[in-house]
């Protein structure tokens, strides 16, 4: 069992910062594109000049020798939105909508100097469209130690809270971290995975960390960020593009208030999700419900090519139509949507190679 972290020896972290070590595409292609610009113009060669100046000035200021010289939180913070929305734009494919959302909430909340809450967002969708791969992103351009950072912490219901009959043991540790690790750093990252795998009434621990009270245990928590991920609602984002397309209305038309509604209702109404009965929803201490829309054939096809990329491989297009031929696609008459998103794109490329 590896270490639990700052007080709270009964919930199993893995990896330095409480994040997995993640074998797929999305973490690689987050590991490795930190900084990413668009290259091939002039303007981008002298951001790049600019931006090197800017850093070899900045390296003598005070700040940087105290970060240089310690271990210090806020040093590790080092949100690089220009990175961040390059590598949207670049590798997030058909999601207009959550791509804008999260760039304008984290500047938002970032540029605050004293928010009065910590940022909640919680991400919805298909399987397969992207809400994992965002959430990676986000650890990698927020913190100079991205997925390894020690104020980035994971939880997994599977690997974290897998006995419903502990939830009282786990209702204690997870407050017992989050309370702990704020202290340690008010600059820190929380992402709850699979909320719709999570056994009811955990959550309810979290209400006091996400609400606007200004002291909550002595604990400094408003510059805290958290994402929750989850399925929920997933059915009912693909219905409101689904009826989209059959109406002619171009995808990038969708609109937050078409989606939000369903979305809460959803998750409402769903027992087994990680909110149920919880508050969370109920007192709208929810900043931002992420919509991720089913992906479109075209869609794989720009997944594949960013995979063949990665991998450091030409665009081969017998590979990219083997692995759009053998992904399978609904509704059954239509044809529309994958089933799976861009989930299985890796394996099918390494099979078709």
């Amino acid at each position: 069992m590896a270490a639990a972290g700052r007080g709270t020896p009964g919930i199993v972290v893995l990896g330095r910062g409480g994040w997995p070590t993640f074998g797929s595409r999305l973490t690689r292609m987050a590991a490795g594109s930190r900084g990413c610009r668009p290259w091939g113009s002039l303007l981008g060669l002298l951001g790049l000049v600019s931006a090197a100046a800017a850093a070899a000035a900045a390296a003598w200021d005070l700040t940087s020798l105290h970060c240089h010289f310690g271990s210090f939180c806020e040093c590790d913070f080092q949100p690089d939105f220009q990175g961040l929305e390059c590598d949207l734009a670049q590798h997030l494919a058909g999601q207009h909508l959550a791509r804008a959302l999260v760039v304008k909430a984290l500047k938002a909340f970032v540029q605050d100097p004293a928010p009065t809450k910590p940022l909640v967002l919680s991400l919805h969708g298909w399987t397969g469209t992207g809400k994992s791969y965002v959430s990676s992103l986000l650890a990698h351009y927020l913190f100079r130690g991205g997925l390894r950072s020690p104020h980035v912490h994971h939880f997994s219901p599977v690997i974290h809270f897998p006995h419903n009959s502990h939830m009282e043991r786990y209702k204690k540790d997870l407050k017992s971290w989050v309370q702990g690790n704020l202290t340690a750093c008010s600059r820190s990252l929380f992402l709850f995975d699979e909320m719709d795998k999570l056994a009811p009434g955990l959550m309810e621990v979290l209400l006091p960390f996400l609400g606007s009270s200004w002291v909550v245990f002595g604990t400094n928590y408003r510059k805290a960020i958290f994402i929750f991920i989850s399925n929920t609602g997933g059915e009912q984002i693909n219905q409101v593009a689904l009826e989209a397309w059959r109406s002619r209305r171009d995808r990038e038309e969708i609109r937050l208030q078409e989606l939000e509604p369903v979305i809460s209702q959803a998750v409402l109404d769903n027992p087994h999700h990680g909110f149920w009965r919880s508050g969370i929803v109920e007192e709208h201490l929810l900043d931002v419900l992420v919509p991720f829309l089913p992906l479109q054939r075209h869609h794989v096809r720009h997944c594949v090519l960013n995979e063949l990329a990665q991998l450091g491989l030409e665009p081969r297009e017998e590979v990219v139509q083997a692995v759009l031929d053998s992904t399978t696609f609904f509704p059954e008459e239509e044809q529309l949507f994958s089933s799976n998103g861009c989930k299985t794109v890796a394996s099918r490329i390494a099979f078709f190679l």
